[in-house]
């Protein structure tokens, strides 16, 4: 039997909602006899007519350009504007500029566009420089954690991350030099984004003139307007909150399910990708995994499979892509490849959202996602895999509507997504809260409990917050920040913890050592594991293991990196992570820079 054949026979079985029920001859009759009247195959890939038109009538050819004027006629009119629009409507790109355009910008004012993902922040960021024809950094520029290329005199439109955001506010409580905040994907409702829609209520009671632009894709736009609606009479024109819903996105996609439970969904994502491959009409493939792991399995399996492939056949790029890659390698899934060879990317949720990858036709969906959740009787937070949403799922799906027509290989069947949560918990109700309350008391906020959250958080997580800062001493007898320490954890860019761990570590004579814990725990995978390599991987790792622990180990891996010259060889021998390991280097210089700020003497304590 050809590998061809065998790839196909073990791959889930698919039927598309709509077909003549779950029988596979039936639909495969259907669809025969469908391209036998129109004259073409059952193809899904649409040629994209506008990628040879200049970039202005690329801009108008999207669907937000008719709303242009409807959403500054909004933004002038309303204090709050919740804009709906579908995936690939082009409101991330578009609404900045049009709002640039329409002087928002003007008189030393700057339009805030924020993103909860670095990767976004930085990609849109350059989409946008390039259709405005400047250079990245000049009108239009990025700010992410380690990472500014804002001109603090010629910036006019800045993306951020909302973490940078709430520095940002820090700095500036009423955001004097902003005249706008546009708030992207909300509807992830992301822990700085929650605060964020909270303190911007707040600001915009103190400044009138600062408007708020929400967009999301999927979201509950009447929720979002009634919190930011201050208007307490039945008389509608004094409302100070509005919504817009664009149409969605301009090419459709078509949405299987497979007809039986699947038992293992990283083998049936790389069946159903395999199948794809040989099947379907030219165009790239997503698939969506939970974590790095799972990423790196099925990426190392497409691998081996693109190997067995006959010269004849389209060629396969496979590519990872996930938070802890580094921005250069995460930049690979948008270059372009040649007409002969399908680009393959499998993600995190990290792809779910903001990011448009060009050429994505077909999705491959396992339904999980690794969701961060909060034990408030233990303390403890940790990553558990859980059934993604169905706003998620749509989310998804989109992702292949966004250049032409596409379809989605949901991997699990349609009565499982109808028992789906409609939209996803708000991280705001299951995280540890001691940073969120440390972020709120350094901005002034001094009754927490008060705090307009959008989505309250339990009880028990808030009082767990507070009750860890009282015992790290940065909040006194009464809850207010002390006024040295918790002063200056709220400036450290860590947990709490890490950042009163490194302030008193000059202390115990060992603030070297702290800022590399500190660096070190800050990047995923110290170690890295080639497939079939993991019994190498261990014995590596036990080179540099000691019998106090793991935060020491990091110590020693971190010390002789150093020693041998960050030589990218040597990581490679030794199965560590060269880039990681580099970030880590920059990461402890900032934190390095950081204690001299605060006068902490850094010093080392040498083999104690």
């Amino acid at each position: 039997m050809s590998f061809r054949e065998s790839s196909l026979s073990s791959s889930p079985r698919f039927w598309k909602p709509g077909a003549a029920g779950p029988g596979l001859e039936k639909i495969s009759q259907e669809r025969s006899a469908a391209s036998d009247q129109s004259g073409v195959g059952n193809t899904c890939v649409v040629h994209n007519p506008n990628r040879n038109l200049s970039i202005e009538q690329q801009r108008q050819k999207l669907p937000v350009f008719q709303y242009r004027n409807h959403i500054l006629y909004l933004a002038e009119k309303y204090q709050t504007v919740v804009i709906i629009g579908e995936t690939g409507c082009g409101k991330s790109t578009q609404i900045p500029q049009y709002l640039l355009e329409a002087g928002w910008a003007a008189e030393g004012h700057v339009i805030g566009v924020t993103q909860p993902r670095r990767v976004a922040a930085v990609t849109v960021a350059t989409r946008v420089a390039e259709e405005r024809g400047s250079i990245l950094g000049d009108e239009v520029g990025y700010l992410v954690r380690f990472d500014n290329s804002c001109d603090e005199d010629k910036t006019r439109v800045k993306f951020m991350t909302d973490g940078m955001m709430i520095r940002e506010i820090m700095k500036d409580p009423l955001l004097r030099k902003y005249s706008l905040i546009l708030l992207d994907e909300a509807h992830e409702r992301a822990l700085n984004t929650d605060i964020i829609l909270g303190l911007l209520r707040k600001i915009q009671k103190k400044r009138k003139d600062l408007k708020l632009i929400v967009a999301s894709a999927t979201l509950d736009a009447e929720e979002m307007r009634d919190f930011f609606n201050t208007n307490d009479t039945d008389d509608p024109e004094k409302d100070t909150a509005s919504i817009l819903t664009v149409e969605g996105r301009e090419y459709p996609v078509d949405i299987h399910y497979t007809l039986d439970p699947i038992p293992n969904y990283i083998k049936a994502s790389v069946d159903t990708v395999m199948k794809i491959h040989f099947n379907e009409q030219p165009g790239d493939v997503i698939v969506f995994m939970t974590g790095l792991h799972e990423v790196d399995d099925v990426v190392s399996q497409l691998i081996s499979e693109a190997r067995k492939l006959k010269k004849d056949d389209m060629k396969m790029r496979v590519l990872p892509m996930h938070g802890s890659l580094p921005a250069s390698e995460q930049m690979k899934v948008f270059e372009r490849v040649s007409h002969r060879t399908r680009k393959i990317v499998v993600a995190t949720n990290i792809a779910e959202a903001s990011i448009t990858i060009p050429g994505i036709c077909f999705i491959v969906d396992a339904g999980f996602v690794k969701l961060k959740a909060y034990n408030p009787k233990s303390g403890i937070e940790s990553l558990v895999i859980v059934p993604i949403s169905q706003a998620s799922a749509n989310q998804r799906a989109g992702r292949a509507g966004r250049v032409r027509a596409g379809k989605a290989f949901r991997l699990y069947t349609e009565k499982e997504f109808e028992k789906l949560s409609a939209a996803t918990v708000p991280e705001m109700q299951r995280s540890d809260l001691a940073t969120v309350v440390l972020q709120l008391k350094a901005l002034g906020v001094a009754n927490v409990l008060r705090f307009h959250f959008m989505s309250p958080p339990p009880a028990q997580n808030m009082v767990r917050g507070l009750e860890l800062l009282y015992a790290l001493g940065a909040l006194d007898d009464v809850g207010n920040l002390t006024s040295t320490l918790g002063l200056q954890m709220a400036e450290c860019p860590l947990s709490p913890s890490f950042a009163k761990m490194l302030l008193s570590s000059g202390q115990f004579g060992c603030s070297e050592e702290a800022i590399t814990v500190c660096a070190m725990t800050q990047i995923q995978n110290v170690f890295v594991t080639p497939s079939g390599k993991k019994k190498e991987m261990a014995k590596e790792m036990r080179k540099f293991s000691v019998l106090e622990g793991d935060h020491l180990t990091l110590v020693n891996v971190f010390k002789a990196f150093l020693k041998n010259g960050q030589n990218p060889k040597w990581c490679h021998q030794h199965l560590l992570n060269y880039k990681g390991l580099n970030r880590a280097v920059e990461i402890s210089n900032q934190l390095g820079r950081l204690l001299d700020k605060f006068k902490v003497k850094v010093v080392s304590c040498g083999g104690q």
